[in-house]
């Protein structure tokens, strides 16, 4: 209940203001970019061989991205072969295709290790979507049609530079204002008029970061509106209004990978990278020459996978290395570690966390500080085959759930497959 106060208190402030009802899940970790589904009347245990399978789409284009639900429709980029990254409009009903439209080629296609695919959630605010491509092409299109009303690029436009990776960033809506991350010295970060793409400010942060894997939040702290950022060389805010660098924290961006989308909360921003490097806790404070970050802990067997974490009252939930784990958040204390289904992608709804692994196993498991309590969980049928390149080079099941209108979403590469998951005994 706590959780879903704090939905209607923060969507009541306007901070986000995307179009669509409770239940949808319009973006990048759902309504309020927080891991958080205000949702009720769901399962809140599974049967042995998990809730019933509605069904499973074996060819939406390769890609570790996660989808968008809103009403009936499905939103989702994938990709064919390296010339061809779309964003494409489904129906939730059986999957059918509704449109698809080409974003362009899919960027940075000789990384190594190797991963060229489709990576990024798109956002959809009313009649509008917007999608952004590995390689940088951001488009504005109508939900209904996938007709492309404007397009900007963040490499040729903003002089961006990725990382290694390419782009992997949700766009974020705040209002008027489309919020994206080219990287690179000219615009590391840029605000856009998200009606008619038109550049409102853009924030050159000091040492022209190339950008990360993350995706961008807006937040209150410090007596200043803000966006942070988690780039290459460290997690940054920037003044809202004029583009303004306010601060920098690095501690948590010495590992390979700066994916997890910051979580933030009264003047405090959770980072983490990937596994054994660690996670940590700043509190913003105002000062004459502005914003300054605090360290309040780092710590290594915290929930730091680039599965995210979810904030629940006083305690963050997510997984690390071993598996699921919960913290206290301001303190950094371990309340519980679990092997469970390993390290994996969490969201939360309904009491209830719900746990991606990275070995393609999902999980139900109470969402209480007080112990690891399994409610069912169950192995995905017809998986993809995903690559392996040894050790750290293995391709992993990498998207994140979603929970939408009493349905369970998990993508893996091209295959997508849609769950029950409401509870059949509870008013609606």
């Amino acid at each position: 209940m706590k959780a879903r106060r704090l939905f209607f208190l923060v969507a009541g402030l306007g901070i986000f203001s995307l179009v669509t009802r409770a239940a949808d899940w319009p973006q990048w970790r759902g309504p309020l970019r927080d891991g958080i589904s205000p949702e009720t009347g769901l399962l809140q245990a599974w049967p042995k061989q998990g809730p019933k399978l509605l069904w499973q789409l074996q060819d939406i284009g390769d890609g570790y991205a996660t989808p968008a639900v809103v009403g009936t429709r499905i939103y989702l980029l994938g990709n064919r072969g390296l010339d061809n990254e779309f964003v494409q409009a489904l129906s939730v009903q059986d999957a059918k295709p509704v449109w698809s439209t080409r974003l362009g080629k899919v960027g940075n296609p000789d990384m190594q290790p190797s991963y060229p695919k489709a990576r990024s959630t798109p956002t959809v605010d009313g009649e509008r979507l917007y999608a952004l491509s590995s390689d940088g092409d951001l488009a504005c299109l109508e939900t209904a049609t996938g007709k492309v009303l404007w397009r900007k690029s963040l490499r040729s436009d903003f002089g961006g530079q990725p990382g290694k990776w390419a782009y992997a960033e949700s766009p974020l809506i705040d209002g008027d204002v489309l919020v994206v991350t080219p990287g690179g010295k000219e615009a590391t970060l840029v605000a856009l008029n998200k009606r008619t793409g038109a550049v409102i400010c853009k924030s050159a942060v000091p040492g022209g970061d190339p950008a990360a894997y993350a995706s961008a939040i807006a937040l209150e702290a410090a007596g200043r509106k803000q966006y942070v950022q988690f780039l290459d060389k460290g997690v940054v805010g920037v003044d809202a209004k004029t583009g303004q660098f306010l601060w920098r924290y690095d501690q948590t961006s010495k590992g390979p990978a700066n994916i997890a989308t910051p979580v933030a909360h009264d003047g405090y921003v959770y980072s983490t990278n990937s596994r054994r490097f660690g996670a940590a806790l700043v509190q913003l404070h105002s000062t004459q020459e502005g914003v300054t970050a605090e360290q309040v802990y780092f710590e290594r067997d915290l929930p730091n996978t680039l599965g995210g974490q979810v904030l629940l009252g006083r305690y963050i939930y997510g997984t690390n290395s071993q598996g699921p784990a919960c913290a206290e958040f301001v303190t950094g204390k371990v309340r519980w570690r679990s092997e469970g289904i390993g390290p994996g992608a969490v969201l939360y709804a309904d009491g209830r966390l719900y746990f991606h692994g990275e070995n393609g196993d999902v999980a139900l498991v109470e969402a209480t500080p007080e112990a690891y309590r399994e409610k069912g969980a169950f192995t995905l049928p017809a998986q993809p085959k995903r690559a392996s390149g040894g050790g750290s080079r293995d391709e992993h099941a990498w998207a994140y759930p979603v929970v939408a209108n009493g349905r369970l979403y998990i993508r893996d590469l091209g295959s997508l497959w849609c769950y029950d998951v409401k509870n059949p005994k509870a008013a609606r």
